[in-house]
């Protein structure tokens, strides 16, 4: 049995049937992870959802930036942005079966010395913060009250952890982590309006996985995201968002031996945010 692990996929289903082809995939002795922004401004999202909930126990994703953004506007609380590519999902005859599986789709997995999330993870967590925070913000997306907490889903602040943050600035913050977070300090403040690589950390902000006190620095780190980054293989930080969606490649690491294949997009959406 083998555990791959694919980046962002972002709508790019040609090129992940393509991936899965070149990699051998079996779901019914392998295992994929996949870290997040399973949809959005690719060409076909719709056929993702269905192809990665197809494959059941054999594929676990968590949730990313982009995928939360159409649970929000699928609930009404958001307007779809012009480069979104959602609509083929809302208007599908199987749009509820599918929202309701990626709504119950985890914010972290950890399994033996890894550790899976879309964007990233405070310095000042351990593994077990990690799971816990992720755990909050899970039960309330699988309860009556997910759709009060979608619409106050969006904001910048806090943009400071505290163990004493409560309701939705409690719920908010753990989601930015998870889904959004590039630079923050040591201290866990987070900036969002820097996108670009390590050089252009804000002043006194460095890269999430950067902090020389990370309390997960000893575990592998699975994630993606940060596309500008293009694939980066620490030794404990794998960051698998190769930019598919923006004409780079999309990515698949086997793990626990570190092999990595790539198949080249077909058809860059826009350029990428530089």
């Amino acid at each position: 049995m083998a555990l791959y692990a694919i980046g962002d996929i972002q709508g790019c289903h040609a090129e992940f049937c393509e991936l899965l082809s070149l990699i051998g995939f079996s779901p019914a002795c392998d295992r994929l992870w996949l870290v997040g922004d399973l949809v959005n401004r690719g060409p076909d999202s719709l056929a993702v959802l269905r192809e990665v909930k197809a494959l059941g126990p054999a594929a676990t994703t968590v949730l990313g930036n982009h995928d939360l953004h159409l649970l929000t506007v699928a609930a009404g609380h958001r307007r779809a942005h012009r480069s979104d590519t959602l609509a083929p999902i809302l208007e599908a005859p199987d749009r509820d079966e599918l929202l309701h599986w990626l709504a119950r789709r985890p914010l972290a997995v950890a399994e033996d010395d890894l550790l899976m999330v879309h964007a990233g993870v405070l310095p000042q967590w351990s593994v077990d913060d990690v799971l816990a925070r992720a755990r909050e913000v899970e039960e309330v997306l699988a309860s009556d009250g997910a759709e009060d907490f979608l619409q106050a889903l969006y904001g910048d602040r806090p943009e400071a952890w505290r163990d004493d943050l409560d309701g939705y600035d409690r719920l908010r913050i753990i989601v930015n982590v998870f889904t959004r977070m590039r630079f923050c300090t040591p201290e866990g403040r987070m900036d969002f309006r820097e996108k670009r690589g390590a050089a252009f950390a804000p002043a006194g902000f460095a890269p999430w996985f950067a902090h020389d006190q990370r309390r997960t620095a000893g575990t592998r780190i699975v994630c993606g995201h940060w596309s500008t980054l293009a694939l980066m293989l620490a030794p404990n930080v794998l960051m698998l968002d190769s930019g598919c969606v923006w004409g780079g490649a999309l990515t698949a690491l086997r793990l626990p031996d570190g092999r990595v294949w790539q198949v080249g997009s077909r058809a860059p959406v826009i350029p990428e945010p530089r």
